[in-house]
């Protein structure tokens, strides 16, 4: 079995899902993270703007060098990055499918069953996709898993995803 997941049905783009790959994408969190921590609405560009205007008073004011801890820095996240267990929202991969107008509804496709959500109960969904700094095997119930946004089944999350398909 291909570890690739699958949204397709009422949507303008279906889309493929690589799990795999996800590592390196900059809106994974660690899901204990994602469901303990406070959540708060975030304007990209501004936070952008102002990362950057920080960084260019820094280099303006310190000149361009590298401080000893920026290693460090580097050595934890690749640690963090080998131990952790993450996760990415499903809202962003949904949306950009565009589902056609009166779509009410997300099935998700296992192994073993399919289950029908509710679209706005899939937009909250979190898809896990690495445990203990490891991609989900198939053969663990992966590529994915899905975490409702409620973080009611953080215990059991719904396993071997196959495909969402929008009705």
């Amino acid at each position: 079995m291909e570890p690739i997941v699958f949204i397709n049905g009422k949507v303008k783009y279906p889309i493929t899902l690589d799990p795999g790959v996800w590592i390196f994408d900059d809106r994974k969190v660690e899901i204990d993270t994602y469901f303990h921590a406070e959540r708060v609405q975030v304007n990209e560009l501004e936070e952008y703007t102002i990362a950057a205007s920080k960084h260019w008073q820094k280099e303006i004011q310190e000149g361009a060098i590298m401080p000893p801890t920026i290693k460090t820095e580097r050595k934890f996240e690749k640690q963090r990055l080998l131990e952790g267990t993450f996760g990415i929202p499903f809202e962003p991969f949904l949306k950009n499918a565009e589902p056609e107008n009166g779509v009410t509804e997300v099935i998700v496709t296992t192994d073993d069953e399919e289950l029908t959500f509710p679209l706005e109960t899939a937009l909250e969904f979190f898809l896990g996709f690495s445990k203990d700094g490891k991609p989900l095997k198939i053969s663990e119930g992966g590529p994915l898993e899905i975490y409702f946004g409620d973080a009611s089944n953080i215990n059991e999350p719904i396993k071997n995803v196959r495909s969402f398909t929008v009705k």
